[in-house]
């Protein structure tokens, strides 16, 4: 008799686990999200509820619905019932970024100037949707030159920015919530690393993000209530229903003028994606399920495009553990449910109550875990002589999260902080370095970064190239932007005195191109005479 084949399952018990995986890092960036912007920057609770939670859940439930889609037609087409979807979720670096980088900010400058918290609040969701679109848009472009980009751009100088990132805004600040609520965060991030970083198995299997979950949230609400946790317990709001439709909205256009200050940062955003997009579907490949890079890509893009145009403000991207979750036994079931769950929760608003109950202290392990992964992921995934180029490109991220703190008017006074910077008595300012130093962090790091892997791969006269490049965008502000907020700008158009700092920095990188081809020279004579 013929066999029979076994049915396909469309949702298991390793499907299960995916779905608790996936909805917990979800839910762990929109928390971070709402804590930032409400919390540290006092926008309104009601708009990034219903305004941009909606619109950035879209964009979620899309990308899932048609990766479970291309898993299930690869599946078909193969005849195998072990096709694992690739998970798509929201982006932690950008998201991150965003919120504390370019939304808070925005929302900050927009008070300052004279608006209220209503309208300071609106202009700002429109800026966030209108730097969704453009990275949606560069990333649809990109995702037809995806190889092109991966060869243009050293992996040392791609991993490096986005580790520096990750160690210092995803890792560092996270860590800063934690240890204000020790008890409850210190716990949970110990079982992170037990569970994800040394990958000790949990009591009855369960989920490491799952089981961190489950003891923040019981020694939180078991101890906050009756005092031991002091000032760091806050008692849940009650449930509220919040509906927002994430419908198409133009607010966007009119904000794109706002976005160009912003380039240097939503720019990298996008193409960070498409890289790790390529690099995703590698990974993968590798695992036994052969997607299309190019369609992994255009989801990722078209998703990111929609959700920005109906209201979002954080970028999807395909997640890198698509091997892990096809090890614990997801299939195609875990996307697909993992997308409804996010995107309905947008549209009825359970997700703003799970944020709200979830506190950050239990939230931030999590961040902390992502933060070491691509950090590791950093070195383990590029030659280990180009360690030094990662390293070194970590310097221009930290030097950005110290001019975030530094510019904080609650730790130092405004009129304080603008004295520092313009004290020139003995050169440029340690203060304005920072400034300048952290302004347009993601492309100075590729840049420095990928002139280092040059000169180790005896391509003198290439990096010299890339250093000169990196002295063209100085002048126009796209890296090491005089004007505090970062903005780009036409160095003419600039008072004499910022006219000044520019052209030094200019001149720093051309004097080292020239350094450079000088030394190139000899390497060529050395070559010659080893020949």
């Amino acid at each position: 008799m013929a066999a029979v084949p076994a049915p396909r399952r469309r949702f298991g018990g390793g499907d299960l686990n995916g779905v608790l995986g996936l909805v917990v890092d979800n839910l762990s960036l929109l928390a971070f999200l709402a804590t930032a912007l409400i919390g540290i920057f006092g926008m309104p609770a009601d708009l990034v509820f219903r305004r941009m939670f909606p619109g950035t859940a879209l964009g979620v439930l899309l990308g899932n619905l048609a990766y479970t889609w291309m898993a299930r037609r690869l599946a078909a087409r193969t005849g195998r019932h072990d096709v694992t979807a690739m998970p798509l979720g929201i982006d932690a670096p950008t998201t991150i970024g965003m919120a504390l980088l370019v939304l808070g900010p925005a929302f900050a400058g927009y008070r300052q100037a004279g608006m209220d918290a209503s309208a300071a609040g609106e202009a700002t969701w429109h800026l966030g949707m209108a730097s969704l679109v453009v990275m949606g848009v560069l990333k649809f472009v990109l995702s037809f030159f995806g190889a092109w980009v991966q060869r243009s751009v050293p992996r040392a100088g791609l991993l490096g920015s986005i580790a520096g990132i990750a160690l210092v805004l995803m890792g560092l600040l996270p860590l800063v919530e934690i240890l204000r609520v020790p008890v409850v965060g210190f716990a949970g991030l110990g079982i992170v690393l037990y569970a994800l970083i040394a990958r000790r198995r949990l009591p009855f299997g369960i989920p490491g993000v799952l089981g961190a979950f489950v003891v923040g949230v019981a020694l939180y609400y078991g101890l906050g209530p009756v005092g031991l946790l002091g000032s760091g317990y806050h008692a849940p709001a009650g449930w509220t229903w919040r509906l927002g439709l994430p419908l198409p909205n133009l607010g966007f256009l009119d904000a794109l003028p706002a976005t160009l200050p912003y380039l240097p940062l939503i720019l990298p955003f996008g193409l960070l994606m498409v890289v790790g997009g390529i690099n995703v579907t590698e990974s993968a490949r590798a695992a036994g399920d052969d997607y299309s890079t190019r369609d992994i890509l255009l989801v990722e893009a078209l998703a990111t495009l929609v959700a920005g145009i109906c209201g979002g403000v954080a970028q999807t991207t395909p997640y890198i553990g698509q091997p892990a979750y096809k090890a614990m036994g997801a299939r195609t079931g875990y996307t697909l449910v993992t997308g409804l769950v996010i995107g309905l929760g947008g549209v009825f608003g359970y997700l703003s109550n799970l944020v709200e109950l979830l506190p950050v202290a239990v939230l931030a392990p999590i961040l902390v875990f992502v933060s070491v992964s691509i950090t590791t992921q950093a070195f383990e995934a590029t030659p280990l002589r180009y360690a030094g180029a990662v390293v070194f490109s970590f310097f221009p991220a930290i030097a950005r999260l110290l001019a975030i703190k530094l510019g904080d008017p609650t730790i130092v006074d405004p009129a304080h902080f603008a004295a520092l910077y313009a004290d020139n008595a003995h050169g440029i300012s340690a203060m304005a370095v920072i400034v300048i130093l952290g302004n347009g962090f993601i492309i100075t790091s590729m840049v420095w970064a990928s002139f280092v892997v040059a000169m180790i791969d005896g391509q003198v006269r290439k990096a010299a190239g890339i250093v000169a490049l990196g002295g063209v965008l100085t002048a126009f502000g796209v890296i090491h932007s005089v004007a505090p907020i970062g903005s780009v700008y036409l160095p003419w158009s600039l008072d004499v005195a910022a006219r000044a700092v520019v052209w030094q920095f200019v001149a720093a990188y051309g004097v080292l191109a020239g350094v450079l081809m000088v030394l190139s020279v000899g390497e060529v004579d050395r070559r010659a005479g080893g020949a």
